[in-house]
């Protein structure tokens, strides 16, 4: 690629990663922190109870129908930001590491590492699904115990065959991929089927709205890793160029969800 061409195509698409991405998890953090507030209001009041916030010139409150007896005719949906993120995301990708030259492999085979890289996106997404609708999906702990050793053994395995800079975004990409699949194939979705079970007269299955919830709580807790991820490039001491990068980066997604966890309560 040629090197200009290839300047102005890194700064915009990675400018509007950012933009796009800004917004999404803006909004993500947004209503995990409002369902704590609902929640938080309700029990205290020993019923549903709106809460009121405060920004910029006005003041605005906030109230949850389960079960609305009726639909406006505008409904405000949350779902190109996610889709404009990842897209983005992938482009910037293909453009920094496989047009750029920055998918080094440990042998030397670009389509070996392509494999690599590029698969691990699906197959993150399939692992991750699987593991949420198994029984081991509602428990916090036990969740979070099996998904870290995942992507350690994750990043182990991209490190036999990529360089730790490559390793490091790949790991990147599929957290992404898991967020905007999260969003598309099972958090919008379920928005639908609520919408068209309200309009019957009807009542959504709770358990649809339990996994729509998990897996709103769920990108919450990836998106700080994500962000850690996408700059650790600048700080190649502590992570990619470790000798234990692999650990190194289960250390920091393990951080970066318990910064989430207390974002979260604040």
């Amino acid at each position: 690629m040629d090197p200009t061409l290839g300047e102005w195509l890194n700064l915009l698409v990675r400018w509007v990663h950012v933009i796009a991405g800004i917004a999404w998890i803006g909004q993500t953090y947004l209503f995990n922190r409002l369902e704590g507030k609902l929640a938080a209001a309700a029990r205290e009041a020993g019923r549903p109870e709106p809460v009121w916030l405060v920004h910029s010139g006005g003041f605005y409150v906030v109230a949850k129908e389960k079960t609305p007896a009726s639909l406006p005719g505008t409904l405000h949906w949350f779902k190109w930001e996610s889709a404009l993120t990842w897209g983005s995301g992938f482009l910037l990708l293909l453009v920094v590491y496989y047009a750029g030259g920055l998918l080094v492999t440990v042998d030397g085979s670009f389509g070996r590492g392509a494999l690599a890289g590029l698969g691990t996106l699906p197959l993150a997404w399939i692992l991750y699904d699987a593991l949420c609708r198994s029984p081991l999906g509602r428990s916090g702990a036990g969740f979070a115990a099996v998904a870290l050793l995942l992507v350690v053994a994750a990043a182990w395995g991209l490190s036999r065959v990529l360089s730790g800079r490559a390793a490091y975004i790949h790991v990147g990409a599929a957290f992404g991929t898991i967020m905007a699949a999260n969003v598309w194939s099972l958090i919008l979705p379920t928005q639908r089927r609520m919408i068209a079970a309200i309009a019957e007269g009807g009542r959504l299955d709770p358990a649809l709205e339990d996994q729509a919830m998990l897996r709103t709580r769920h990108n919450t807790y990836l998106s700080v890793p994500v962000v850690f991820l996408m700059l650790s490039s600048h700080f190649p001491t502590v992570s990619y160029g470790h000798s234990h990068a692999w650990a190194m980066l289960g250390f920091f997604v393990a951080l970066g969800w318990a910064a989430a966890h207390l974002m979260r309560r604040l």
